[in-house]
């Protein structure tokens, strides 16, 4: 049977792609989809990038602040932002690992110079002293690793109110000891992890506060 030119070329257009064409359109598909992920995906630098910007607008209303990494501790990486101060961009690189970090913001408050004061609970009720940590001259961190003077003193009323307040709230989600930070009227940290300050008030106020937890854990068996 003659058939007409090119017949042979239709006949293998209607059969389909050939194996090797199959792959080439998988390849090509999956090179597409890989860019589109790419480019819907958010960079979560992008995010902490414009967290560093809202942390600049928390500072321009509040003009004296201070700024820390969230998973900091012992003061190690805290800063305060006063009024024009000229290195608030290498602060805020600092803080937020050019954006690679979570990192927040507080207003500055005056009632340091009286100490960062580390109130503890147990079992949702506060331990009745407090470690007040008074910044040494020329600092504004209170942590005893910075340089901070302990001194034990009995909880103010707004203390007590504070501890009890967040104590009860966390005691159902399973946190039986709680370190809170106060300065003056303010809760300015919620410390969970291993809480410090138990030898110091103990020391100072002969008040025994691991006895008193480990008398809790006693109790809830």
């Amino acid at each position: 049977m003659i058939r007409p030119a090119g017949c042979a070329d239709r006949r293998r257009s209607v059969r389909g792609f050939t194996l090797l064409e199959m792959l080439v359109v998988i390849v090509l598909a999956g090179i597409l989809v890989s860019i589109v992920t790419i480019s819907v995906t958010p960079d979560p630098r992008q995010k902490l990038t414009r967290e560093a910007e809202r942390i600049r607008t928390f500072w321009a209303d509040h003009e004296d602040v201070i700024v820390k990494p969230l998973d900091g501790m012992g003061g190690a990486g805290v800063f305060r932002l006063q009024p024009g101060d000229p290195n608030a961009g290498s602060i805020l690189e600092t803080v937020t690992a050019h954006g690679l970090r979570t990192a927040m913001a507080q207003k500055f408050i005056p009632a340091i110079r009286d100490g960062d004061k580390r109130v503890l609970v147990i079992d949702g009720v506060p331990v009745p002293y407090c470690l007040a940590r008074v910044p040494k001259a020329g600092e504004t961190r209170g942590n005893l690793a910075a340089g901070g003077i302990g001194r034990a003193q009995p909880l103010t009323e707004r203390d007590r109110e504070i501890a009890s307040v967040v104590g009860q709230a966390l005691l159902p989600r399973g946190l039986r000891l709680l370190g809170l930070d106060v300065i003056g009227d303010y809760l300015t940290e919620i410390n969970v992890t291993s809480p410090t300050c138990f030898v110091e008030i103990a020391q100072q106020a002969g008040c025994n506060v691991a006895g008193l937890f480990i008398d809790a854990l006693e109790r809830s068996e």
